[in-house]
């Protein structure tokens, strides 16, 4: 009888599991059905090629073209890459291999909360902390708002999951790579730098490549400090850096700046645009997964 119960209980769980599993694919299959449905007009009427690589967009002279936002979300993401990346990977290496533990215990708590703090509150220090900062840098058309106070701003939201995904990377490798590395007379540094991130890459660029995902869907913080100008990321002169000073519009800056007020066929190219970036995330999240999938065949 106990058996049977055992059983039972059992076979209950794995239904429901099994449930919520099938849910979620249903939700997120619904979401793209629905995206794709309300998107489809735009798509049919623009062009996909005018649509994608149109640089104009004009709701009022029926010009949709997303190539300046597409442009500004990668630029965006690139430059926070480019700053959190190195604090992610020190932070993960130093919470792995060299902090005490009373430290860790204090410093990993630390960095995942930054994970739960909303992006408005990001932004609103952007505003009020870092924009000023960047206007003071003496170029001729330099408001403050742009990519550069933007990049800031993002590399700090995606620490915390560059940091956690990393570490766990490198907590994964052998113990018998650094117990080998340093029987053979290699310093704790050396053996970090040579040994331990070699065979913990693919797990770490995954990670990063998780933060890139977490980079294309922010939004909140990306409108209040990124300039919302919907115009070609260019330098403001001669100088190639003070491309980091322009104003510029990300895809989901553009739907959440436009969606309040839009209509007809600017409502359904602004779907189109949460399609096109709905595919950018799925083969952003894709790539991670393969890399992750050749880390766990490797070892």
């Amino acid at each position: 009888m106990m058996r049977n119960m055992k059983y039972i209980v059992d076979r209950g769980i794995r239904v429901v599991l099994l449930i919520s599993a099938l849910a979620s694919i249903c939700i997120v299959f619904l979401i793209l059905l629905f995206t794709v449905r309300e998107g489809l007009p735009a798509f049919q009427e623009i062009g996909l090629t005018d649509f994608l690589l149109g640089d104009v967009w004009r709701p009022g002279a029926e010009q949709y073209g997303i190539l300046a936002m597409i442009l500004g979300s990668i630029c965006v993401t690139v430059g926070a890459i480019i700053l959190g990346v190195p604090f992610a990977l020190g932070g993960a290496v130093f919470l792995a291999e060299v902090a005490p533990t009373w430290v860790r215990s204090l410093v990993r708590p630390a960095v995942e909360l930054l994970a739960g703090i909303p992006s408005v509150v990001y932004g609103l220090f952007g505003m009020v902390v870092l924009v000023p900062l960047v206007r003071q840098i003496p170029v001729p058309g330099n408001a403050g708002f742009g990519l550069l106070a933007a990049s800031i701003v993002l590399a700090v939201m995606v620490l915390p999951t560059i940091t956690s995904i990393a570490e766990d990377a490198i907590r994964a490798v052998p113990r018998e790579y650094k117990e080998g590395s340093l029987a053979l007379g290699a310093t704790h540094w050396q053996t970090i730098v040579g040994v331990i991130l070699p065979a913990a890459r693919s797990g770490i660029i995954a990670a990063v490549i998780l933060g890139v995902g977490r980079a294309l869907g922010e939004t909140m913080a990306m409108i209040m400090v990124i300039g919302n100008s919907v115009v070609m990321p260019k330098p403001l002169n001669d100088n190639p850096l003070t491309i980091a000073l322009r104003a510029v519009r990300t895809l989901t800056g553009n739907i959440a700046v436009e969606i309040r007020y839009a209509t007809g066929l600017q409502e359904n190219a602004i779907f189109a645009t949460g399609v096109v970036l709905f595919v950018l995330i799925m083969l952003v999240n894709s790539t991670a997964r393969l890399v992750m999938r050749e880390r766990i065949k490797k070892t």
